[in-house]
């Protein structure tokens, strides 16, 4: 069994910046020509998402009003008040999205839907440089 490594960086403008990542994932992995294994779309931090979605208007307008009725941005959360930074809804959308999704590698491919993309969602209340960590395993 092998296991592969790769990261990028990606900027983002927080407030729910939702970025289509799948053409750097698919790079980062199509590297090493694997046919089977595993690939682990991952970042570290608790204000940020990765999750997959058809990546179209209607879709990334309609997350964001959806969270919205969820973690309120203009609702007042203990975290706030222990850190006084104003990103406590963050915390909770991360959270209930998950830092990581894991995809298939078949005969070369990732599994992905027609319309399906892995998507970079940032919470935070500013802008940030996100690091993304593909693991491939085979």
């Amino acid at each position: 069994m092998g296991v592969y490594t790769e990261h990028f960086l990606i900027n983002t403008r927080g407030f729910t910046d939702i970025i289509d990542i799948t053409e750097k994932v698919k790079a980062a992995v199509y590297q090493h020509n694997i046919k089977e294994g595993s690939v682990v779309v991952a970042l570290a931090g608790s204000t940020a998402a990765i999750t997959t979605i058809e990546y179209e208007p209607g879709l990334i307008k309609d997350l964001p009003d959806v969270l919205d009725e969820i973690a309120p941005m203009d609702k007042d959360y203990h975290h706030d008040d222990t850190w006084h930074d104003g990103n406590g809804y963050a915390h909770i959308r991360a959270a209930m999205i998950g830092s990581s999704v894991t995809i298939p590698l078949t005969e070369g491919a990732l599994l992905l839907g027609t319309w399906q993309q892995i998507v970079l969602i940032d919470f935070d209340n500013k802008p940030r440089a996100r690091n993304i960590y593909v693991q491939i395993i085979c």
